[in-house]
């Protein structure tokens, strides 16, 4: 949409989203409140906190029965909503924002994302201290945020809480609490101050060094940003900030956060269907952080490079990155890593190892290591994801009613973490308990799992149209050595 800028006396035209966010914090009310009233109103009880979310961010945009409701139940003229509503589906769409019904223009930036973050990859093994590109907000990148963040500095300790309270709370609702406008705009203004630098359009030297003192905080919050957004169901928004991330911690030349970077947005990739663009990623971190990162970052690179081998079928490079993880991670002293490696811990290690071996079909070898990490974790998006992960070992091990009572509760923390990890993970349980259902635990699952689709989010979409998320891949990889 074009602002009016210099002028006074026109506000700027609100987008589709922004309009019903404002509409609804107006009102005081949660998207779980709008979606209630929705439901009573209409007496269809299909739209879930997810969906009006969905609508919040434009991924999708409701159709005119939803939006006579909406205007029903907000008290505001219908028109006004349809008429926001027509301007985000018109072709001048917002970055990022897939037109309703229609996906091709998402498919294709993610596929543009994805491609210039493994160019910037690149770029970086070559020098991880050298300048990268600026990424540019393109029409298939990501949106900026309709919310905006207020005008408060970003500082540590609020980065930090906001790590922690991402263990408990799914990257949906995280984005749109306070201190995660202000991570998510922090980042999106950096790249703006980035992309003016690179072009010599700062003013004084004291501003390039002020940004550069500020270029570490900015690369911890695009990374943060990437993993909320993909656990939000963005994943050209996370790739995106993922390849901000990086930029930022070339110029702030932190090759160990750089590698970290590369390492998140690897196991993003490995968990939509593209385990050899993960490999890759994580490979390229770990070459680059392999002789001055700490013990703990190399043992998590490790294991980001030991499943996504594993997912392409590339047996023995998994389990010599496994190997090598172990080995390294005995040496670990966590009081000398970076405070944003604090949840990576024995019992952490632990669970990944057993998902690898998951991946290779190793289920005897699996089972107690994931079934430990169950009984360990609180976290409902930890329980589902390893939960799924769990009942995929017992199906390989034929004991499918166990399979499905741990798809039953993975399920349920889904629901309760709000994350699209998640669900995509229990999306992959679900087609193999599919040849079930003739069986009394079968159906029983397929009947939760229908009851509770309302209530979770979209799972993430797979990175490579037409590859499922989660299944074995045996295309042909890179041949990895580990040292």
């Amino acid at each position: 949409m074009t602002r009016l800028e210099h002028d006074p006396s026109h506000a700027a035209p609100k987008t589709f989203g922004t309009l019903l966010t404002e509409l609804r914090l107006a009102r005081g009310w949660s998207q779980l409140r709008v979606a209630e009233q929705l439901c009573a109103a209409s007496g269809v009880p299909t739209v879930s906190r997810h969906e009006v979310s969905r609508w919040e961010r434009q991924h999708r945009i409701p159709g005119e029965f939803w939006l006579g409701w909406l205007a029903a139940v907000l008290q505001v003229p219908v028109v006004d909503l349809a008429n926001a509503a027509a301007a985000a589906r018109a072709p001048a769409f917002g970055p990022g924002q897939p037109q309703s019904g229609d996906d091709t223009g998402a498919t294709q930036g993610v596929a543009r994302t994805r491609q210039e973050l493994l160019t910037s990859a690149h770029a970086w093994l070559a020098d991880p201290t050298d300048p990268i590109a600026v990424p540019a907000v393109s029409p298939a990148g990501p949106r900026a945020d309709p919310d905006p963040a207020p005008e408060l500095p970003l500082d540590a300790a609020g980065l930090a809480r906001l790590r922690r309270l991402d263990d408990l709370v799914g990257g949906e609702d995280l984005l749109s609490t306070a201190h995660g406008r202000l991570v998510v705009a922090t980042a999106l203004r950096a790249s703006s101050a980035m992309a003016s630098g690179a072009t010599g359009a700062t003013t004084t030297e004291a501003n390039t060094r002020a940004g550069c003192r500020a270029l570490p905080l900015v690369a911890e919050a695009a990374q943060l940003t990437g993993w909320l957004r993909a656990d939000a169901g963005d994943l050209a928004g996370a790739l995106f900030a993922y390849r901000l991330a990086l930029t930022a911690a070339a110029g702030a030349g932190d090759r160990v956060l750089g590698a970290h970077v590369l390492g998140s947005a690897g196991h993003l990739l490995t968990s939509v269907g593209d385990p050899q663009g993960g490999l890759l990623l994580a490979r390229t971190g770990y070459l680059g952080a392999r002789r001055t990162g700490p013990a703990g970052l190399r043992a998590l690179l490790l294991h980001r490079i030991a499943l996504a081998a594993a997912l392409c079928g590339r047996r023995r490079s998994a389990e010599a990155a496994l190997a090598a993880a172990d080995r390294i991670a005995a040496r670990r002293e966590p009081a000398r890593e970076p405070p944003w490696l604090y949840w990576l811990d024995e019992d952490e290690l632990a669970a990944m190892s057993g998902r690898c071996l998951a991946a290779l079909r190793r289920p005897l070898r699996a089972e107690p290591l994931l079934s430990a990490a169950l009984t360990r974790t609180r976290a409902p998006r930890t329980s589902a994801v390893y939960g799924a992960w769990l009942a995929r070992t017992y199906l390989d091990l034929g004991e499918v009613e166990r399979a499905c009572e741990v798809a039953d509760a993975a399920l349920l923390d889904a629901v309760r973490s709000g994350s699209a990890r998640a669900a995509a993970e229990l999306a992959v349980v679900r087609r193999r308990l599919a040849a079930y259902r003739a069986e009394p635990a079968g159906r029983r699952h397929a009947t939760l799992a229908a009851a509770a689709h309302r209530y979770l989010p979209a799972p993430l979409p797979p990175a490579v149209p037409g590859r499922a998320p989660g299944g074995a891949h045996t295309a042909p990889a890179a041949r990895w050595a580990i040292h």
